[in-house]
């Protein structure tokens, strides 16, 4: 039987006052209500779309599902706090009343926008920037007593590209997320998640270097999310698209479970339901 070495990771997550166990990883689909995210089969823009969307991913099996109005691809363009609201409040409102069980996370860096979320029936907020464009947004969710969840970038979406240099990545990183709890703890913030981050101000290299050392993330003692789904280091290695990526996905979704992923943050929840159950398998082999 394989053994399992890992370290002691808070495994439970207190979600509207309800328990969410992680200890069998979990899936988080992603609707994005954009005009420009990179993987367009991601992109809805109407309440039918929105419903449908939602409805698809919880019917296979999503854990989360990861609202976000603001495209954070590379060199994508900057929209106002009034725009990012109009086209993400309609879109929990909506959801957090088809499916009143629906576990609904808020992709912004806006303290602003992540409050009205909230109170408009979302769960979970999940912050590209690690509280860096928005020097409130600590507070707020401190406030706000929601699950947090803290991800690794530099610079902004605009920019990001530019600002991959380290002289240790991991290093580096492992300060970065440190001191990041230490400033959400002070504020009260006890239900946090890391993300490395993938894909931001890192290049094709250092992402895989990334997924290689992933596990090291397990020290931090709390729960580790992929976001590997369809990226540019999937179809760029792989000299395809990102419509055509969903095989590579698999393959590094599956690597980012045995390194301690307890989050997927995926286009496509099948896929990911079945890499997981299959992993599980696996593992209670003997």
């Amino acid at each position: 039987m394989v053994k399992d070495t890992r370290l002691q990771v808070k495994n439970t997550l207190n979600i509207g006052g309800k328990l969410m166990d992680l200890s069998e990883p979990k899936v988080m689909g992603i609707i994005n209500i954009t005009p420009d995210s990179f993987f367009s089969g991601s992109r809805v823009n109407t309440n039918h779309e929105i419903l449908k969307q939602a409805e698809k991913m919880l019917t296979e099996g999503a854990d989360f599902l990861d609202l976000g109005a603001y495209s954070s691809r590379p060199g994508a363009q900057d929209i106002s706090e009034a725009e990012e609201e109009a086209r993400l409040l309609p879109a929990v409102e909506l959801i957090s009343k088809e499916f009143k069980q629906a576990f609904i996370s808020i992709d912004t860096f806006r303290a602003g926008v992540a409050e009205k979320a909230i109170h408009a029936g979302s769960h979970i907020v999940n912050d590209i920037s690690g509280g860096n464009l928005d020097p409130k947004m600590f507070e707020t969710v401190g406030k706000l007593k929601v699950p947090y969840i803290l991800m690794h970038m530099k610079g902004t979406p605009q920019n990001m590209q530019s600002q991959n240099h380290y002289d240790d990545m991991m290093e580096e990183m492992m300060y970065y997320f440190s001191s990041k709890i230490q400033q959400l703890k002070a504020y009260g913030v006890h239900d946090i998640i890391i993300d490395p981050g993938f894909g931001f101000a890192k290049d094709i290299s250092q992402n895989f270097s990334l997924l290689k050392h992933m596990a090291a993330f397990e020290i931090l003692g709390f729960p580790v999310l992929a976001g590997l789904s369809r990226k540019s280091m999937i179809w760029k290695t792989l000299n395809t698209t990102a419509d055509e990526a969903l095989n590579g996905t698999t393959v590094l979704n599956t690597i980012a479970l045995q390194n301690g992923a307890a989050i997927l943050r995926v286009h496509d929840v099948k896929a990911a339901k079945e890499s997981i159950s299959l992993y599980q398998t696996y593992l209670k082999a003997k």
